[in-house]
């Protein structure tokens, strides 16, 4: 491949940020090469042929989109949707008599939703409380959401916007006080307050009375996104938006480069000097600017500063994805397995149960039962197999698991590994009417199609340090350091290099904000306007 000498951008790392400012910049006639270390681009946001012998293409890392905003779909003129999940979530629990049943919350059909919950809890007042935290949420979305394309603005602000009690208490309970005490103040049920906490741990390791408000944060970004708080189908998988932002910046004229590890950057005055290998030759290219795609780790690496992470830094995740030949049958009386699978499936996801799972995770244990959540991509879009799996009735699975911090595999790995998948398999045992081994997809060599991967592994792999999906502690989506206020959330200490993926404040999850506000750091720097939305 032929580089350039210079270029006005040089973008480390080909995650979904990335990819979105490299777009914009060459879109407004920037130069911009991208180097991705892996033999793939779109890092943690890419689709792959888990298992080769089938033409199914898993979003093997991030699963769910909430947080991009249409704005910079249009923006960028992307090839690229989402889609509406019919349930929301379903919940399996056992009722006082000793019945399989499930609490389903549904995108289209609010009645079900509402006799669902009378039916776990016996009255209405659990539909109120409910409604309540869910009017609180958005209460406090439309005030955040809108603001997350342009530059910060501190704490202050949105504390004196909040003039109705609504605001007040949705301000009081999300941001100043820890998560756990306005869920327990509106919600009694144990089922209910988990499902609405769940929210609050994906990804971190966390409890509901957490003093860092960790919770909090991570509950927001879960909240907020498009102003709902929901999570859609994106159609095509996550390699369809990884494919429209390359189609795109190719269009514009962006040179991307796979297998080209960045090993260090050079600080400078004009420019900068980026060094790099290809095909273990070292390279070296200078950059006007510098947009660095990774996690705090490599950007330490990158400039030669030492790295010292916070204990909020440690990830809490184990993803399995899974093929499935068939959906399994579910016990929850009244409740059809697409219904069940379609949305987020929470298992031994309990409140008071999750409460024993961090306790027993802080204390060095496998959490048993493992809470864990998961989702049939297929129910909603069958695009992601061949047309004839998806004759036959095959399904994909993918699940993330909960209170499986970092620290859990640093030591005896791979059997924790082995121990981790036995403990979710025996939870879907215990929620499905039928063993749900049977109903795994198996290779030519008759090993079922199921893939772990723990926080080491996301680490080695698509660079999440310590395993977190986040890069590092979640920001606030505001300026809670108020030198910060009136910049983008992206710009560092050396001029003209810039945090663009999650570590940026802002950051975290699928959701392109960081990597446009990189580029619209750099348009106020050039002068320049973002392109106009057809």
């Amino acid at each position: 491949m032929t580089f350039r000498t210079r270029y006005d951008a040089v973008v480390v790392g080909s995650g979904h940020n990335g990819l979105v400012a490299a777009a914009y910049l060459a879109g407004a006639g920037q130069s911009v090469v991208v180097l991705e270390r892996n033999d793939w681009l779109g890092g943690a946001t890419a689709s792959q042929r888990v298992f080769p012998d089938y033409e199914a293409y898993l979003s093997r890392y991030a699963y769910l989109v909430s947080l991009l905003p249409p704005h910079i779909v249009r923006e960028l003129g992307l090839a690229f949707e989402t889609r509406r999940r019919r349930t929301a979530s379903f919940t399996a629990y056992t009722d006082a008599a000793g019945v399989a049943r499930g609490l389903v919350i549904s995108n289209v059909d609010g009645q079900r939703s509402r006799d669902s919950m009378r039916e776990l809890t016996g009255s209405d007042e659990a539909w109120a409380g409910y409604a309540r935290v869910l009017r609180l949420e958005a209460a406090l979305a439309a005030h955040l959401w809108p603001t997350l394309l342009e530059p910060l603005r501190p704490r202050e602000h949105f504390r004196q916007r909040m003039r109705s009690a609504e605001e007040r208490e949705a301000w009081e309970g999300f941001v100043e006080r820890p998560l756990g005490e306005v869920l327990e103040r509106h919600v009694a049920d144990d089922v209910l307050r988990g499902l609405l906490f769940t929210d609050g741990k994906i990804g971190v390791f966390t409890h509901p009375h957490d003093p860092s408000l960790l919770q909090n944060r991570c509950f927001l970004y879960h909240v907020i996104g498009n102003g709902t708080g929901e999570w859609r189908v994106p159609v095509g998988g996550m390699r369809a938006l990884v494919d429209a932002l390359v189609a795109r910046g190719r269009a514009a004229g962006v040179t991307y480069a796979t297998g080209a590890p960045v090993t260090r950057v050079h600080a400078g005055g004009a420019a900068h000097v980026v060094e790099f290998e290809v095909e273990g030759l070292p390279r070296r290219v200078d950059a006007t600017r510098v947009l660095v795609n990774a996690g705090p780790r490599a950007f330490a690496t990158l400039l030669g500063e030492p790295w010292t992470p916070r204990p909020t830094d440690e990830g809490s995740v184990v993803k399995m994805n899974m093929l499935l030949r068939r959906l399994p049958r579910v016990k929850a009386r009244g409740v059809s397995s697409e219904e069940a699978f379609c949305g987020s499936f929470h298992m031994d996801e309990g409140y008071g149960q999750m409460l024993a799972s961090h306790g027993a995770a802080a204390a060095g244990m496998l959490p048993d039962p493992a809470p864990a959540e998961m989702y049939c991509h297929t129910l909603t879009d069958d695009s992601i197999l061949a047309p004839d799996l998806v004759a036959q009735g095959y399904h994909t699975l993918t699940l993330f698991g909960l209170d499986m911090p970092y620290r859990l595999f640093e030591r005896d790995h791979d059997a924790r590994k082995a121990r981790v998948a036995e403990l979710y398999l025996q939870g879907l045992d215990r929620i499905c009417d039928e063993p749900f081994a049977d109903c795994l997809a198996r290779d030519r060599e008759g090993r079922p199609c199921l893939e772990v991967k723990t926080p080491q592994e996301l680490e080695r792999e698509v660079g999440l340090d310590l395993g977190n999906i986040f890069h590092d502690t979640l920001t606030w989506p505001f300026a809670d350091d108020p030198s910060l206020a009136g910049t983008w959330g992206v710009e560092t200490r050396y001029p003209r290099i810039y945090r663009c993926g999650s570590s940026a404040v802002r950051g975290g999850a699928v959701s392109g904000i960081p990597g446009r506000n990189t580029a619209m750091a750099i348009f106020g720097e050039l002068g320049l306007q973002p392109p106009a939305v057809a």
